[in-house]
């Protein structure tokens, strides 16, 4: 267990002595049948549901239905506007702008480069090894005594493999600052989440989402799993009231579905590893990685080419092949059984027509 953490050394001057803004729900508690103290509409909306009223700021009712799936305390659940919010905070929170610095480990997600940028902090990256999974020397070698934090996303955007988990864990043990540990996808991945592991390591944040295995990208609705204290600065920093009412609404409902979302993996891992297997048959298909995510990097010829043929018959994919290590490569997500197949079918007619 790591010892040598230490979450009041992390923090920034400015957050640590933050008095955050008080709402009017944040000054009481219980129910009550007159509310007239924020300033609202007592009248009602103009629409067949009432959102007169601020939503609850802390989303109670929505972090214990997430407790009772996920399994992790409410107390070490955060909830924002995606992923990206959580991102942002994270920033603001522990990196001095034009001082510190962050690890990015491409091929990754860009949200995390331009969060740095937005928040003037600097980032250093050491990409990942040939196989897409980290180089524990380098990025050894690349820490400093400014360096906060370390991004891995995992399973990777946009590779879609899982990184090592005992290469996660070395870095949780030996770096002193924030490990963030980004499982988009993790529900459509062979390897465990690190939920359970947030007692083991004080310095890890997890990041997940609705938008991916639970078909709510619409709603915006991102998490952050962390020590209490983590969660408690998350908590200072955010807006008062920023999950609004309707999204809560309708992912207390949705979050009903586990049932339905659990068949809908399991379809997704299916319809991956056969729209695999078909492209592999390809002569012009020259790679396909490995995936544990909802899609498959694939290294092929002529991809800018079949891209653009793509986009002209109405299917919108990925051109990854500029990114460093994903050179020639593009990134299908899986669609349905219907839609996989019309990819496969334009994608055979695209290099048929090209001989």
């Amino acid at each position: 267990m790591k010892t040598s953490f230490s979450l009041n050394l992390l923090l920034r001057d400015n957050i640590k002595t933050l008095v955050p803004y008080s709402s009017a729900r944040d000054e009481y508690k219980g129910e009550a049948s007159i509310l007239l103290d924020a300033n609202e509409n007592a009248f009602g909306s103009p629409y067949s549901k009432n959102y007169n009223r601020y939503p609850d700021p802390l989303q109670h009712r929505v972090k214990e239905k997430l407790h009772h799936i996920k399994g992790v305390p409410i107390e070490n659940i955060f909830l924002g506007n995606g992923s990206d919010e959580a991102i942002d905070i994270l920033f603001r929170a522990f990196c001095e702008p034009g001082r510190d610095n962050v690890i990015l480990v491409p091929p990754t997600y860009g949200m995390y480069e331009v969060s740095a940028n937005i928040n003037n902090v600097a980032y250093k990256k050491v990409v990942l090894t040939a196989d897409y999974q980290l180089d524990l020397d380098r990025i050894a070698e690349a820490i400093d005594p400014y360096t906060k934090m370390i991004f891995i996303c995992s399973p990777n955007n946009p590779t879609g493999n899982s990184i090592h988990r005992q290469d996660i864990e070395t870095i949780l043990v030996n770096f002193d600052g924030i490990v963030v540990v980004d499982e988009a996808y993790i529900n459509f991945s062979r390897q465990p989440s690190f939920t359970q592991d947030l007692a083991e390591f004080p310095n890890l944040v997890i990041l997940q989402t609705l938008s991916k295995a639970w078909g709510l990208a619409a709603l915006r609705l991102g998490m952050a799993f962390a020590g209490k204290e983590i969660i408690e600065v998350f908590n200072k920093i955010k807006p008062p009231y920023n999950i609004n009412q309707a999204t809560q609404d309708i992912v207390l409902e949705a979050l009903e579905g586990v049932d339905i979302v659990n068949e809908w993996i399991k379809e997704v891992v299916e319809e991956r590893e056969k729209l695999a297997v078909a492209l592999q048959t390809l002569p012009q298909v020259a790679h396909v990685t490995p995936s544990d995510a909802n899609f498959i990097l694939v290294k092929l010829e002529e991809p800018r080419a079949l891209y653009n043929f793509l986009v002209s018959n109405g299917i919108i994919v990925r051109d990854r092949s500029k990114v460093a290590l994903c050179e020639g490569c593009l990134r299908f997500t899986i669609g349905t059984p219907e839609e996989n197949i019309t990819l496969l079918e334009n994608i055979r007619k695209f290099y048929d027509q090209s001989l």
